[in-house]
């Protein structure tokens, strides 16, 4: 998987690929079928699949001060795309110049000129473009008119109506794994940089790896059965606080896996922590004694969902 960023050359190979092009932040079932469309058209015309996504989000870039609602990261979304078979993803800087672009100085100046876009998939709902004039109706008009071909991907629907980042991240929100899950065809993850904490875990015998949440999309707070995807590829099981942890001063937010049948130093590392099932919301504790016990219950019952046989 190539990644590249709009702000740096462009390579020659790349160019006459088939472009998806879209947010694509998460990644779940509409999100894929757009990819899937892209990827199989470039192979039935022998041209590079590329996955084209913004950063920031557009929304980000007009509402700064908004709450962190990301579901994924760059690196993640790119990992992603190369397991869906595109050929490169190419990271589209929103900035002051992008948000000032016409439809059509985008088609023009952006896919045809700088990526020389053979086709572009997008989903039905997309939008571009300076104060978001431009559709995918104004997309097909200028790509013909400039020598690209314009499919659109139907959404992808349930019994609950069009899948969405939005119904992905209420679903996080009311802490329900489980429809998160179905919805990004995997559990959702938050990757991260191990830091080092109070150590207040490791004097009661559960050490933790924390993470900082970044821009990630706050789920319910509370503990989670969680499975670990270590930098050196080991997947271990664990059970985890995300939130403020109440019975500590001063309040941190965090997201604090303790790994079971885990020795080692992860102090500096990258690893991917993926919310399996909420187990119970943040609750504050008297003693050290009562969290402890606790914690031994939230570990027993992450291990029984955790557990093959589950």
């Amino acid at each position: 998987m190539t990644l590249l960023t709009s702000d740096a050359p462009f390579p020659a190979h790349l160019r006459g690929g088939v472009i998806a092009l879209g947010n694509f932040d998460g990644f779940h079932r509409g999100h894929q079928a757009v990819v899937a469309r892209a990827v199989a058209r470039a192979r039935a015309e022998g041209r590079p699949a590329i996955v084209a996504t913004f950063d920031p989000h557009p929304a980000a870039y007009f509402k700064p001060d908004s709450a962190p609602f990301r579901l994924t990261t760059i690196q993640q979304r790119a990992r992603l795309f190369a397991e869906a078979g595109a050929d490169a993803t190419l990271v589209l800087r929103f900035d002051a110049r992008m948000a000032a672009l016409s439809p059509e100085a985008f088609v023009v100046d952006e896919l045809a000129r700088l990526y020389g876009a053979a086709g572009v998939v997008t989903g039905e709902d997309f939008t571009f473009g300076r104060a978001r004039a431009g559709t995918p109706s104004t997309l097909a008009q200028l790509g013909q008119a400039h020598g690209i071909g314009i499919e659109t991907v139907a959404p992808v629907t349930d019994a609950a109506g069009p899948i969405s980042s939005s119904r992905i991240r209420e679903a996080l929100i009311a802490g329900d794994c489980d429809t998160a899950t179905r919805l990004l065809t995997r559990p959702f993850a938050i990757a991260g940089t191990v830091i080092h904490g109070d150590k207040l875990g490791r004097t009661i015998g559960y050490p933790t790896a924390n993470i900082d949440l970044g821009d990630y999309l706050r789920p319910r707070y509370g503990i989670y059965a969680v499975r670990g995807l270590l930098d050196d590829g080991r997947v271990v099981d664990g059970a985890a606080n995300l939130g403020i942890r109440p019975s500590f001063d001063p309040p941190k937010e965090l997201l604090e896996p303790y790994f079971f049948d885990f020795a080692g130093d992860l102090y500096g590392r990258t690893i991917e922590v993926a919310l399996i099932a909420f187990l119970r919301p943040e609750a504050k504790f008297d003693s050290l004694d009562a969290l402890t016990a606790q914690m031994e219950r939230d570990c027993a019952n992450a291990q029984d969902i955790l557990s093959p046989s589950s």
